[in-house]
């Protein structure tokens, strides 16, 4: 009997509870609810327990941007400084090859490297609006004429190109404005004008060419080319055969 009116008062105690907090409960808050805390006692209150908010997981679009972008700036320092160096790498093998084709052609390498410079700035995959190709920026109609199969391949493109540019400074006595004003506007062109045509852009292109090559520091030569010197053959007083340019 003692242990049932001892049920009967904690069952009366918390009803009271329940009955006087419902009294401070305006209808807009809504019900008494409970809870268990983390300690196991029960709380009354008159409204939900606020969630716990979770992290937001992020989606897989801001996990594949975040895994494009570097942690610091180092790496992309670092890729710049690669590309900078395997450009410096090509460059002097390009000048390697620019002393070689301009020593068989007789051409100053200063020379050959202003106009490469204002052709194509050292880009043998440069393309012009007008479709010419490569670092001397050769037309598919004068590399056909000059045997160059590809025009992207440096040593090809050189070879063709330093090639022309002997062959026009030949035509032209060594006068240099109109070979270069051939080699970017056509010898036609120069030929029809008597010297350097009234093109704006060709005219742009002899001073831009000639400001390079006759610049302080660029090494160049005494003359931009060697003519072909004919070649005589003689037959001394003891039988020998001599062969001279002179």
């Amino acid at each position: 009997m003692a242990r049932l009116d001892k049920m009967r008062s904690r069952t009366n105690s918390v009803a009271f509870l329940i009955a006087m907090l419902a009294l401070c409960v305006t209808p807009a808050q809504g019900q008494i609810v409970s809870y268990l805390d983390s300690t196991g006692k029960r709380v009354f209150i008159n409204a939900d327990p606020r969630p716990v908010a979770k992290p937001a997981k992020p989606s897989q679009a801001e996990t594949a941007a975040a895994a494009k972008i570097p942690a610091t700036g180092k790496a992309s320092s670092a890729a710049s400084s690669e590309s900078f160096a395997q450009q410096e790498a090509n460059r002097q093998k390009i000048t390697e090859m620019i002393r070689e084709v301009s020593a068989r052609y007789r051409v100053d390498p200063s020379l050959v490297r202003a106009v490469i410079e204002t052709e194509s700035n050292w880009n043998s995959t440069a393309v012009s609006r007008k479709g010419a190709l490569g670092l001397m920026q050769l037309y598919p109609s004068t590399a056909q004429k000059l045997g160059v199969s590809d025009a992207f391949d440096p040593k090809e493109n050189l070879d063709g190109g330093v090639r022309y540019l002997h062959m026009l400074l030949e035509r032209y006595n060594g006068d240099l404005d109109k070979a270069l004003a051939a080699y970017n506007a056509g010898p036609g062109a120069v030929d029809r004008a008597g010297g350097v045509p009234r093109y704006r852009e060709t005219r742009d292109y002899v001073q831009k060419v000639t400001g390079s090559y006759f610049q302080p520091g660029s090494d160049r030569v005494p003359r931009a080319f060697d003519p072909h010197r004919q070649i005589y053959r003689t037959v001394s007083e003891d039988g020998r055969v001599v062969f001279t340019n002179e």
